[in-house]
C-alpha cells in the first residue's frame, strides 16, 4: 500500500508506508492465533506480546538502515538518540488489550517529532487493511474505502458531540468528575476505542477525545492526523501534547475551547 507522493510536502511522509508494512509484517502473524502475554507491571495489568516486540524491532531496524541520524523513542525497547532534530515516535500496539482480545480496534501508531513538535503521523490497521496519516497540514486515508483526503466536521456545541475515551479508569478522582459532567452533557460516548477514536475525529464520524495518563508514543503519532484535519489537540490546559499526559483532541475549535473550560478545573 503506497501513498501518492503528492499528498504530502514533508519528503518522509512515503518513509510511513515503509514502516507501515514492516510493522505489518511483524504483528498480523500473531492476531488471533494464540500467543504468550507478559505483564509488565507488577500490581494491575499492562500486558505486552511478543507482536508488539517483534513491531518495534522491525520499525527500528528501518529507521537506522534508512535514517541513521535520527533518534527513536518506543514503547518496547526505549530510547535513541534523543536529542537528534527528528525522532521517530513508535507505538507498534496502541490498544495491546484490544490485540490480545482479538478486537481489531488496535493500530500501529508511527510519529515524528522535528524540533520537539509532532510533524508527521501514522495510524496503520494491518487487519483491516486502514491507514490514516497526517503532516499538519493535511490528512489523507487509504484503506477498503480508497483513497481521500481526512476533513473534519463542525460542532460548536456540546450538546451535538460524539465523546470518545478508551475507558473513564484512565481518570483519577480529580479527572473523573470533570469528564462524567462532559458525558452527561454530550449526545453520546464511546469507549474502548484506543487510537481508533483519534482517527474517526480526523475523518469527521466523531467530535472529540478526552484521555488521561498518556505517554508520548500513545499521541505524537496521532496529533498531525487531527490537525491536518482541521481539528486541534492540547493538553487539558491548552498546551503542547508532544509528551502526552491529559490529553483532549477536537474536530473544531468551537468544540475545543468549551472542552477546555471544564478540563481545565481538573488538570495537572
Amino acid at each position: 500500500m503506497s501513498m501518492p507522493l503528492a499528498a504530502s510536502i514533508n519528503p518522509l511522509a512515503p518513509f510511513l508506508d515503509q514502516l507501515a508494512d514492516a510493522a505489518s509484517s511483524a504483528i498480523m502473524p500473531h492476531f488471533r492465533q494464540g500467543f504468550s502475554v507478559v505483564n509488565k507491571l507488577e500490581s494491575g495489568f499492562d500486558p505486552v506480546t511478543i507482536a508488539d516486540k517483534n513491531g518495534e524491532t522491525a520499525m527500528r531496524a528501518l529507521i537506522n538502515q534508512h535514517h541513521p541520524d535520527h533518534g527513536i523513542l518506543g514503547e518496547e525497547h526505549g530510547p535513541e538518540n534523543l536529542e537528534a532534530d527528528h525522532v521517530w515516535v513508535l507505538d507498534p500496539i496502541d490498544g495491546t488489550r484490544a490485540f490480545i482480545t482479538g478486537l481489531p480496534t488496535w493500530g500501529c501508531l508511527i510519529g515524528l517529532r522535528s524540533e520537539g513538535k509532532p510533524s508527521l503521523g501514522m495510524m496503520a490497521q494491518p487487519y483491516i487493511g486502514e491507514r490514516f496519516s497526517g503532516d499538519g497540514q493535511r490528512a489523507w486515508y487509504q484503506g477498503p474505502l480508497g483513497s481521500k483526503d481526512l476533513k473534519t466536521r463542525p460542532c460548536a456545541s456540546l450538546k451535538d458531540a460524539a465523546l470518545f475515551t478508551t475507558t473513564p479508569a484512565l481518570f483519577s478522582e480529580t479527572e473523573r468528575p470533570a469528564f462524567d459532567r462532559l458525558e452527561a452533557e454530550a449526545q453520546l460516548t464511546r469507549y474502548g476505542t484506543d487510537c481508533y477514536a483519534y482517527c474517526m475525529v480526523a475523518a469527521g464520524h466523531g467530535d472529540a477525545v478526552i484521555e488521561s495518563g498518556l505517554q508520548a508514543y500513545d499521541i505524537v503519532a496521532l496529533v498531525p492526523i487531527i490537525e491536518g484535519a482541521g481539528g486541534v489537540v492540547t493538553t487539558w490546559t491548552g498546551g503542547s501534547p508532544a509528551e502526552g499526559g491529559q490529553i483532549v483532541a477536537s474536530g473544531d475549535p468551537r468544540l475545543h475551547d468549551i472542552l477546555l473550560t471544564e478540563l481545565s478545573k481538573a488538570a495537572d
